[in-house]
C-alpha cells in the first residue's frame, strides 16, 4: 500500500467532479486500499478520491470507535434525504485544522459498491450522515468552505496559502 498525498485548498483540482467507475478492477482497489492508509495515517475520518487527485467517484469512511472498520462506497447515491436538517462542526483533511458548522440533511439512505464491486444500501445518521455528505461534495468538486460566508472562505484561503507557502520554504 502506499501513502497518496492529499490536495490542499484552494488547489483548483479539488473543484474537478468526478467521473463514475466503469468497472471495480485491480487497479480501483488498490485506490482504495491506498486510500484508507492515507485516510488513518491523517486522522481522518473520511477520504473522497478527489482529494488525492483521482477523479473518480471513490470515497472512503472510517466513523468506527476504534478505526478499524473502513466503508467503500464506489459510485455512491444518495437514495433519500431526510427534510430534517442539522447543523455539525465539520473539518477536513484538505482544508487541515478549520473547523466550521455547516447545515446538513439529518439522515441519508446510500447506495453504493463496495471494494468487491457488489451494490449495496445504508443508511446513516449523525457523524456518518455528515461524513457521506461532506465526502460525496468532493466528488462533485465542492469543499465545505464553500458552504461558508465569502468573507470566512475567502480568510481561510489566505490561510491555506500562507501555510502551504511556509511549509515550501521550510
Amino acid at each position: 500500500m502506499a501513502k497518496l498525498h492529499i490536495l490542499r485548498y484552494p488547489d483548483p483540482r479539488l473543484h474537478t467532479v468526478a467521473k463514475p467507475v466503469k468497472e471495480v478492477d485491480a487497479h480501483i482497489q488498490q485506490l482504495v486500499d491506498d486510500m484508507i492508509e492515507t485516510m488513518h495515517a491523517a486522522d481522518g475520518l473520511g477520504l473522497a478520491a478527489t482529494q488525492v487527485d483521482v477523479h473518480e467517484r471513490v470515497i472512503v469512511i472510517d466513523t468506527s470507535d476504534m478505526r478499524d472498520d473502513p466503508r467503500v462506497l464506489i459510485n455512491p447515491e444518495l437514495v433519500f434525504k431526510s427534510e430534517e436538517m442539522s447543523f455539525s462542526d465539520e473539518g477536513c483533511l484538505s482544508v487541515p485544522q478549520i473547523f466550521d458548522k455547516v447545515k446538513r440533511h439529518a439522515r441519508v439512505k446510500v447506495r453504493a459498491l463496495n471494494r468487491a464491486g457488489e451494490t449495496y444500501e445504508f443508511e446513516a445518521e449523525g457523524l456518518l450522515s455528515v461524513c457521506v455528505q461532506h465526502e460525496m461534495d468532493h466528488l462533485l468538486g465542492k469543499v465545505f468552505v464553500e458552504y461558508l460566508s465569502s468573507l470566512k472562505r475567502d480568510r481561510i484561503k489566505t490561510k491555506m496559502i500562507k501555510k502551504t507557502r511556509d511549509e515550501l520554504r521550510a
